[in-house]
């Protein structure tokens, strides 16, 4: 199979979002995560934090309200949240930036949007408790008591933004064809792994 885009959930602190980056500059294709949030926030006119926001107060499944709302003949064809519509938007996002060729994604339920793509491989990274906690406080400069707090509030925040759209369980592994543990490989031991799958 021709990888054309690699989709990656992260653990918080797993260094997911470095993974992705530089995969995307040594192959030389584009990374898309947060950019995916300003388009949607631009076209709504809604500040990126409160779309932040949503993500992180979703608990129900939006899949039931666009079957129902793709059943309905008459009455308000409108059925659906402001948090669906963002929800929707996102996905919309990722097959336009899709359409511009090979990709890696992170995040927002990418593998979602694209299942009836060719070419996806569906990446999963996780670290040990350890290297989560150093690369916490390195990277993001959160004081080590609120390291713990932190690291479940944005795991948290994922696994029920990853539920609700998908009613599946994030860390799942019959999710993901690719499961890495990048205490084990490091940074690039997981870029060379995965960039091999775009040659």
């Amino acid at each position: 199979m021709k990888c054309n885009y690699i989709t990656i959930e992260r653990e918080y602190g797993s260094g997911g979002t470095k993974i992705a980056r530089r995969l995307a500059e040594v192959c030389g294709i584009g990374c898309y995560g947060p950019e995916i949030l300003e388009a949607v926030s631009r076209k709504n006119h809604i500040p990126v934090e409160s779309i932040q926001h949503y993500e992180e107060t979703v608990s129900g499944s939006f899949l039931y309200t666009l079957f129902v709302m793709s059943q309905t003949q008459s009455g308000d064809p409108d059925m659906l949240t402001k948090e669906g519509h963002i929800f929707l938007d996102e996905q919309r996002e990722i097959e336009r930036l899709a359409a511009g060729g090979p990709a890696v994604f992170l995040g927002h339920c990418a593998a979602q949007a694209l299942k009836d793509y060719p070419g996806v491989v569906r990446v999963f990274i996780r670290a040990d408790s350890a290297c989560k906690k150093k690369r916490i406080m390195e990277d993001y400069g959160i004081p080590e008591r609120q390291v713990e707090s932190v690291r479940k509030r944005y795991d948290n925040k994922r696994s029920k933004y990853f539920y609700a759209n998908t009613t599946r369980r994030w860390t799942d592994p019959q999710n993901y064809d690719i499961m890495l543990d990048s205490s084990q490989l490091g940074i690039e031991g997981c870029v060379k792994l995965l960039r091999s799958l775009f040659n």
